[in-house]
């Protein structure tokens, strides 16, 4: 978690998160800091060793494949870096 800005990420009831994701909510970049909440819903799957950037939202429901980068807002079943979807239909 954000040991900055913790109480920028909220995580919804029934929520997995796997061992050594980390979540963001603020970027130090060459010319600019950004900073923004972290919005994971209500059953969503995150994978191990994922990256969630500040300023997403994982909709409900949503599974995460392990080793991502959540760089924008994701719904469904994503994965990759960055992450996009998988599913099939």
């Amino acid at each position: 978690m954000d040991v900055f800005f913790p109480q920028l990420i909220e995580i919804g009831d029934n929520t997995i998160i796997g061992f050594n994701t980390t979540i963001l909510c603020h970027e130090f970049l060459i010319k600019e800091y950004v900073t923004g909440p972290v919005v994971i819903g209500r059953d969503v799957m995150v994978g191990a060793n994922t990256t969630i950037l500040p300023g997403v939202t994982i909709a409900d429901g949503s599974v995460v494949s392990a080793h991502s980068l959540v760089n924008s807002d994701i719904e469904g079943f994503v994965g990759g870096v960055p992450a996009r979807s998988l599913d099939r239909n």
